[in-house]
């Protein structure tokens, strides 16, 4: 979703306004990765594999004007970035842990075997 949440756009359904936030795969693993603390561009890249530079700066920027998370640029050279969640991105996580725990039971039973 490209545009900004306001309130009075916001759905009437809380689990759609979750939704709406993090709508995305990409959204989720950048949430996954900055739970354990601040994160640069390159290593939020590399972490997540497959996403293209300009999908990630997009999803982050996103991310950043809904208040799930904040950006900090260093004047040196060369130019330094920084992410990190604030506490509303760092609220999401119980919604992560029990993504993880549903999903390695599932791994766990649909796995095939060796």
């Amino acid at each position: 979703m490209s545009e900004i949440l306001h309130d009075r756009s916001l759905p009437v359904c809380p689990v759609e306004v979750t939704l709406t936030l993090i709508s995305n795969k990409w959204k989720v693993l950048i949430l996954r990765d900055l739970l354990t603390g601040t994160k640069r561009f390159g290593e939020l890249k590399k972490s997540i594999g497959t996403v293209t530079q300009k999908v990630l700066t997009a999803q982050l920027r996103e991310m950043e004007a809904s208040g799930l998370l904040t950006r900090t640029v260093y004047a040196e050279v060369p130019p330094r970035v920084e992410y990190a969640l604030t506490d509303l991105g760092l609220s999401l996580k119980p919604i992560l842990d029990s993504m993880q725990v549903w999903g390695s039971a599932y791994q766990a039973k649909h796995e095939l075997p060796r």
